[in-house]
């Protein structure tokens, strides 16, 4: 799937955001069931999402990533529960660090939208680390960025006058 820039992860809010909603409708026609599932989601189309979520994580000899994105559909529907119970599942399915890094991104990414911005800090450190540790260097940073925005919002949300103690 070639994305191009019909959406993007904005570096402010952490979520993924739609730019062109045709051209990201269209990905529907040709993708696979994991790409559907986001689509989905991305679109807003949560009932359908969640469906499919659910069929493809029956179906999946492989659940980590059906887990992963059923988890990030009910992030988007604020659905923190959910969203932490299958992330929690895919946790244990880990058996390589960049497998591992991924799991602490996307628990990373829920943290923050929780307004959880120390907890989710910490887990994008750690998977800042797990990716280098693989060798994934652009994920690495990625990770890395995604720690700062945390940090950064947790002095402002903490610290709202500038004044530390």
């Amino acid at each position: 799937m070639n994305t191009g820039d019909i959406w993007v992860t904005d570096p402010a809010t952490l979520r993924d955001v739609v730019l062109d909603r045709g051209a990201v409708h269209a990905l529907l026609g040709d993708c696979t069931p994991l790409e559907q599932v986001w689509i989905l989601s991305l679109l807003g189309r949560d009932e359908e999402a969640v469906a499919a979520g659910l069929a493809l994580l029956a179906a999946a000899p492989d659940r980590l990533r059906p887990l992963l994105v059923l988890a990030q559909t009910y992030q988007r529907q604020y659905c923190w529960h959910d969203a932490a119970r299958l992330q929690e599942e895919a946790m244990r399915l880990t058996r390589t660090p960049a497998a591992e890094a991924l799991v602490r991104h996307h628990i990373g990414r829920r943290l923050f939208d929780e307004a959880r911005y120390r907890d989710a800090a910490a887990e994008f450190e750690w998977a800042q680390d797990l990716y280098r540790a693989a060798g994934r260097e652009r994920l690495a940073r990625d990770s890395a960025r995604a720690m700062d925005r945390a940090r950064e919002v947790y002095g402002q949300a903490a610290f709202p006058d500038g004044q530390q103690v």
